[in-house]
């Protein structure tokens, strides 16, 4: 059985590793330093959250996940699922799905009234569950970097 909660101090090498794997999947650069910033946020919870999910007491995947109002609807909360990463060996058992319906419920507890997120049109494997649990809406999304420095 899958078992999800919030990470803890103690989770960080674990969580290290995952995250690691993450942004290697995704082919995203990352250095030490983004880790040690995001993983203290993540313990702060103010901005972000952070979720793992474990089999037989093994940290096998992780979600971060943050709360924002929408424009056109004042007062409603939603939810944004912006990292979902299961370990290799652990895929197609159930841990991201475990995963997503957690969220979904702290989600609902923090009044948001949407949980939503973004995946690479080809990554076939996650769209199969992402169309089991939620509406694929059709946009394509659009990234412009800034050169604003990070405050």
């Amino acid at each position: 059985m899958v078992e999800i909660n919030f990470l803890t101090a103690a989770d960080r090498a674990d969580w290290e590793v995952l995250a690691r794997g993450f942004k290697a999947h995704f082919e995203i650069e990352a250095n030490d330093e983004d880790y040690d910033q995001t993983w203290r946020r993540l313990l702060d919870r103010r901005q972000i959250r952070g979720i793992a999910a474990r089999l037989d007491g093994k940290m096998v995947g992780i979600a971060h996940y943050y709360f924002h109002t929408s424009v056109w609807a004042a007062g409603n909360c939603r939810c944004y699922l912006q990292d979902l990463f299961v370990d290799k060996e652990t895929r197609r058992q159930g841990v991201a799905l475990a995963l997503i319906e957690w969220l979904a419920q702290d989600a609902e507890r923090n009044g948001a009234t949407r949980l939503h997120w973004h995946t690479p049109q080809d990554n076939v494997t996650a769209r199969g569950l992402y169309d089991k649990v939620a509406q694929y809406k059709g946009y394509i999304a659009y990234s412009r970097r800034l050169n604003a420095a990070a405050t």
